[in-house]
Parts: structure tokens; sequence; C-alpha cells
């Protein structure tokens, strides 16, 4: 599965354009998922020397990520190409309903078959 996955909030607190402390479990969680084949794509707002910042701290401990804002390590942005990242998953504190814990977001990702559809579950379901 292809995981796209933002940095301020999510991976650290908060505190941009300064890097804040690590979120619990995010960088171990993330490792994991790169373990099991997840490709995962740092989607993030920062440019620059504050993303040069971030790809650091994390490559400080030890995750490196498949692609950096774009959707293939070879891709070139141009005005013509949205920036859009193309995922299976998007992981980010902005979601609806927040960051949930990074054992939560682990347990989803584990209950979604190849695919990348969630398993089928009793109840209401708004969407999908």
């Amino acid at each position: 599965m292809i995981i796209a996955v933002d940095f301020d909030g999510t991976i650290v607190e908060q505190k941009y354009p300064k890097l804040g402390k690590e979120i619990p479990f995010a960088t171990s969680t993330l490792k994991l998922l790169q373990e099991e084949g997840h490709r995962l794509i740092l989607w993030t707002y920062r440019a620059g020397r504050e993303l040069d910042e971030a790809v650091a701290y994390c490559r400080s401990k030890g995750l490196e990520f498949y692609a950096i804002n774009k959707n293939y390590p070879e891709e070139i942005f141009d005005e013509s190409i949205s920036r859009k990242i193309k995922a299976d998953m998007y992981i980010d504190d902005m979601n609806y309903g927040g960051l949930p814990d990074w054992g939560e977001i682990y347990e989803g990702i584990q209950g979604r078959n190849k695919n990348g559809r969630s398993k089928k579950k009793k109840g209401f379901r708004l969407f999908g």
C-alpha cells in the first residue's frame, strides 16, 4: 500500500517552522510499516530549508521515504502536474476527527486487505 504521511503534527508535534518533539511511536510505527512492504511518501507543506530539516530529522531516526512531496522519486514538478499525491491512505493531523494515536493507525492499516479497501464491518458506513 502507498501511504502519504504529513510531518508537522503527525510525526512531530506541531511547531512549524521549528521542529517539534516526536509524537510517541510515530517513527517506529512508520519503520514497521515499511518493513511490512508499504511505501511511504512524505507529504508536507514544508519546502526548502524547512523540508531539508524534516527529512534529516526522519533520517536521524532511521526513516527513509520512497518519495518526498512527489508520487515517485523521479517525478519533476511543473505547473501542468497536480501537486496532489496519489496514495492508498493519508495520515495527517488535519484529518476529520484529528490524528489517532499511532497504535490505532497501525491496527487500522493491518485491518485493510491487499487492495487497500477496508475489510467489511458490521454497522453503518457512510462511504464505500
